[in-house]
């Protein structure tokens, strides 16, 4: 398990590129037959990816998770980013198909990935973050999510935003997960940008052609700076950064909330002229 301690906005105007993406950034986050973590110090949230081939990968703790079993204190959001696969969580089956996503409470003892087609495997992105309550384990399609359609054209901006682990659809103690997809001919995300204090968020940047790549912006609205990203690759944005991205072709994201609310809309927005 990797670890990501926090840093301050004064520390982080004086990085330089590598360490910007040593503290930001997680490049390699799916690697086959294995399961691979990272552990944030922004809001405890463990951000993860799962590639199982022929045989069944099974969640474990780590030393950082401090419990025996890795949900006795914690929640979990998964979405499925690559070929059908199953998440069994206690016995029961959960197939997931490309953008379905499953929530698993607290109290979850035994959590197992699975792939359909070995040579076609799942590639399941999940973040976890700590719990206080046990509530409903839940699968959530695209269908199921709050849709909601945003941007225009003429910014460049068009885009479907779904909402699946929201207090609306699916009951959670603090995390909020979702994804957005750009349309054809748009680039631009959150746009114009916000941050918001009260919650940190992570960003996995996938559904990209090999060759595309996202600027991704952040930094405090006055001292901004930018990462490339690549195709699943993802971004650790503490509340006090702004989060937005440009890319050079088609793109989508899976976003994810953690902190003091669930309420979507409490963002502080940055005016377009006080960007530095």
């Amino acid at each position: 398990m990797d670890i990501r301690h926090s840093c301050s906005p004064g520390e982080t105007r004086g990085f330089d590129t590598t360490q910007l993406r040593a503290n930001y950034l997680i490049e390699d986050l799916f690697r086959a037959g294995e399961v691979s973590m990272t552990y944030s110090h922004l809001d405890r949230t463990v951000v993860g990816g799962v590639v199982p081939q022929v045989q069944p990968l099974l969640l474990k703790s780590e030393k950082q998770i401090g419990s025996p079993g890795f949900l006795d204190r914690r929640e979990i959001g998964v979405v499925n980013i690559g070929g059908e696969g199953r998440v069994t969580a206690d016995g029961t089956d959960y197939d997931l198909a490309w953008t379905d996503a499953l929530y698993l409470p607290m109290g979850t003892a035994d959590v197992a990935f699975s792939s359909t087609d070995a040579a076609n495997p799942a590639r399941f992105y999940f973040v976890s973050t700590p719990a206080h309550a046990t509530h409903k384990a839940q699968k959530i399609t695209a269908d199921d999510a709050i849709l909601l359609d945003l941007g225009t054209q003429s910014d460049a901006n068009v885009r479907k935003l779904r909402q699946y682990i929201h207090p609306e659809v699916c009951t959670s103690c603090q995390l909020v997960m979702g994804v957005t997809l750009i349309e054809d001919g748009s680039v631009w995300n959150t746009m114009p940008c916000h941050t918001h204090d009260r919650r940190s968020e992570a960003y996995l940047y996938f559904d990209m052609q090999p060759k595309t790549r996202v600027i991704h912006l952040m930094g405090e609205p006055q001292e901004t700076r930018h990462l490339v990203v690549g195709n699943e690759q993802a971004i650790l944005s503490p509340g006090w950064s702004i989060h937005s991205g440009c890319g050079t072709g088609r793109y989508g994201f899976v976003w994810s909330m953690a902190g003091d609310n669930q309420d979507f809309t409490d963002m502080d927005f940055v005016d377009m002229g006080d960007l530095r």
